[in-house]
């Protein structure tokens, strides 16, 4: 009898039954619990949200604005009550827009219905407003989306969201790694370590040295991704400011712009069509590309030095490495990492490739590519978390660093072949190829060797006092001298 589980009627999962084990998402099940701060910038709820920070803050900002003779000045209640809707912004509220946009059949005219209803409800929900307060919101409804095209709200609501994530979630895990390994590259500068070059063994470094190669590779593009500039526009349809100069032809309306914009925290963009680019995003993508290949190649080389022993992993209590091997501790923090972002440069690197391309003056084909952003920033995050924890597992075995270089005595042979050169021997290079190349030495080989160079006593004698562990050259010094700058803030990091 065969089976097969293609003919076993498998339950239905309802919306009811959404959880992290019936997620479809690894992202929203299995690592559920690490990706849970993104939920706050990159979830359809989180996209709601933003869209009405907007079109509020866009309200506030005309009803201010001097020049602007419609709606009056609104009273200080009033502004609250507009701040309230963006502070208090609940599930409910999403879910009521999503119920608009059933109608609509557009998620950003959803959010302005939305508004227009709170506002023209003001009696029911905030019984503490005067009457003039209440006929205000209600005039100043027919202001909500005041010349706007939606990506003029969009391209807001998404440079936000990476405004505030950057800073909130990404940031933060991004320097511990960096200061985790200054940390190791200070701890272990003078611990000697066979370095190895095509995989084979080649001139000693020391631990220190190498985990300081990391922190100078990663310095730079966190600092880029630090101060990346986020850009925003707010020139209505096709970016002209069309509507606005219909309405009030003698209003400078790109210093409103610029200063809506840049009072959201943003670098603004003054000249687009109906959508912001998304040149900066490809930029922001890239630079974050750049720090995860970084990341990537530490990993690589913290699973290489695991393997060869440098590196023993702290036992957890209750966990086991193999199903039938109970003696395994496999490096899977490194694993994780380097798998997590894989995925994510794949995905930053289409998004960045993608998004700058919009066929004249818009097309929608961004718009379900932009709500993959949290998916690709979520996949960074995990591997951050990764590494940080297999660094934090991560012991050095000191014997095993020594015993190694005890073994390589034949790796000296660069330091004595140099010192030969120095002295005008001829084919120094040679005849240490000749003496060492796919042959096992020991140190007798090499002493006598050396005793038959003619070359000045001193400097015979210190070449048959240098040993492996000891022919580091600079690179204790290099392993000291990182500093400690850390990427400045700026108005974007703020």
């Amino acid at each position: 009898m065969t089976f097969s589980p293609l003919e076993v009627e498998r339950p239905t999962i309802e919306d009811s039954d959404l959880s992290p084990l019936t997620a479809v998402s690894p992202l929203d099940g299995r690592y559920a619990r690490r990706t849970r701060p993104l939920r706050s910038f990159f979830s359809e709820y989180a996209l709601l949200r933003y869209r009405t920070l907007i079109e509020i803050r866009w309200l506030q900002k005309l009803a201010l604005e001097p020049d602007i003779d419609t709606p009056a000045p609104p009273g200080e209640k009033a502004m609250g009550f507009l701040d309230d809707i963006v502070d208090n912004f609940s599930l409910a509220d999403a879910e009521r827009i999503k119920a608009i946009e059933k109608t609509t059949n557009h998620d950003v005219k959803a959010v302005e219905y939305f508004l227009r209803e709170r506002l023209s409800k003001t009696e029911d929900i905030a019984p503490g407003l005067d009457g003039a307060d209440i006929a205000w919101l209600d005039n100043a409804k027919e202001m909500l989306h005041f010349a706007c095209t939606s990506e003029d709200i969009n391209n807001l609501s998404f440079a936000s969201m990476l405004l505030d994530a950057r800073k909130q979630v990404l940031l933060p895990p991004m320097r511990r790694l960096l200061q985790a390994l200054r940390e190791f590259a200070r701890a272990y500068a003078g611990s000697a370590m066979l370095a190895r070059t095509h995989g084979q063994p080649a001139s000693p470094t020391t631990l220190g040295k190498e985990m300081a190669v990391f922190v100078h590779r990663l310095d730079r593009p966190l600092d880029r991704f630090a101060k990346s500039p986020i850009r925003g526009k707010f020139n209505g349809a096709v970016g002209n400011y069309n509507a606005h100069l219909a309405a009030w032809p003698d209003i400078d309306w790109p210093r409103i712009g610029r200063e809506f914009v840049e009072g959201l925290g943003l670098d603004w963009n003054s000249h687009t069509t109906q959508i912001e680019p998304h040149d900066f995003i490809a930029e922001f993508f890239h630079t974050l590309i750049r720090f995860n290949l970084v990341i990537l190649d530490l990993c690589r080389d913290m699973w290489s030095y695991i393997s060869l022993g440098y590196f023993r992993q702290r036992p957890v209590q209750g966990e086991v490495g193999s199903s039938t091997m109970p003696h395994k501790i496999n490096p899977i923090d490194f694993e994780n990492a380097e798998g997590n972002i894989g995925i994510a440069n794949a995905l930053l690197g289409h998004l960045a490739e993608k998004l700058p391309i919009s066929r004249l003056q818009r097309d929608l084909s961004d718009s379900t590519a932009l709500r993959n952003i949290g998916v690709a920033l979520a996949h960074s995050l995990i591997a951050y978390q990764s590494c940080l924890k297999g660094l934090e597992r991560a012991e050095v075995d000191e014997g095993a660093l020594a015993r190694d270089l005890e073994g390589q005595v034949d790796v000296l042979a660069e330091a004595i072949q140099t010192v030969m050169r120095r002295h005008g021997i001829e084919n120094s290079y040679e005849r240490l190829k000749s003496l060492t190349r796919g042959r096992k030495i020991d140190r007798k080989n090499l002493e006598e060797f050396i005793d038959s160079l003619p070359i000045p006593r001193d400097d015979k004698d210190a070449l048959l006092r240098l040993h492996p562990a000891r022919y580091i050259g600079a690179a204790k010094d290099l392993a000291l001298d990182l500093g400690d700058r850390e990427p400045k803030e700026t108005k974007n990091d703020i």
